[in-house]
């Protein structure tokens, strides 16, 4: 690619608002072609308000709302031939967790029920700064095995987001690798969101930063790109441009560093 990467993340829609998009299948496999054609991974993120921890019978009809987004943001993932669509674990306000988690089940099934196609729905791990869902590899892995389809169903990790919420706390975190096997979490992580905080391990905020410019920094990366399982993964980033307002010299950077842990 013109940046130097080799796969990429796209909005499907509008990502601030829940709709159907009657999207152009031609331009959709227009863009599987150049991808399969260039050696290029694709994935979609959805929208924001795509809250898999919706209660089914909330106002505005929303649980309905959400789980047609979802399934339009699957056939859109198809036709473009990417890996899947990427979607936070879900947000819950209520008192009683485990109806939180009954809700994200719900959810994932009603919009995975007739899906047979190629792509998955993948959970992204969340930074705590909305509650205590979604934030640890034991959470990710039950509902995943709880899923009617759990075959259909794999995980975004964020380094930001796990440095935040505490599942990794960079540099030499020997316990997030041993959970991590203990789980068998790698095998269904299909992509990596790979991000620097702007704030301390345990902080709950969710701000990204350029790789080697927060605190997780050059260290903790290169930590992080020691393990095996994580130089298979595709890796995307989410935070500012560079001078030139392209990712190349962040590509450049995780590839050195990759390179040292012979990647």
């Amino acid at each position: 690619m013109k940046q130097g990467g080799n796969c990429y993340q796209f909005f499907s829609k509008n990502p601030r608002s829940l709709t159907v998009k009657d999207f152009d299948k031609a331009e959709a496999t227009k863009c599987k072609k150049i991808c399969r054609e260039n050696d290029i991974l694709s994935v979609i993120h959805t929208p924001y308000p795509s809250n898999l921890a919706v209660e089914t019978n909330a106002s505005d009809d929303q649980f309905n709302r959400t789980t047609a987004s979802l399934k339009n943001d699957l056939e859109i993932s198809e036709a473009c031939g990417s890996i899947g669509i990427i979607v936070h674990f879900g947000i819950y306000k209520g008192i009683n967790l485990l109806q939180g988690y009954q809700n994200i089940i719900q959810c994932i099934n009603k919009v995975l029920s007739h899906w047979q196609g190629k792509s998955m729905l993948l959970l992204e791990n969340q930074a705590g700064d909305h509650g205590d869902m979604g934030i640890t590899i034991e959470e990710l892995t039950k509902i995943r095995s709880l899923c009617e389809k759990p075959e259909y169903v794999g995980f975004c990790l964020d380094t930001c987001h796990a440095f935040a919420s505490g599942m990794w706390v960079g540099d030499q975190d020997n316990n997030f690798v041993q959970k991590a096997q203990e789980y068998n979490f790698w095998a269904d992580v299909k992509c990596i969101h790979f991000n620097d905080s702007q704030y301390p391990a345990l902080s709950r905020k969710d701000r990204h930063a350029r790789p080697g410019e927060g605190f997780i920094g050059q260290k903790g990366f290169e930590y992080f790109l020691s393990i095996p399982e994580v130089r298979t993964k595709p890796m995307i980033i989410e935070s500012r441009t560079g001078r030139d307002g392209t990712y190349r010299e962040d590509i450049e950077k995780v590839r050195r560093w990759g390179e040292r842990q012979n990647c």
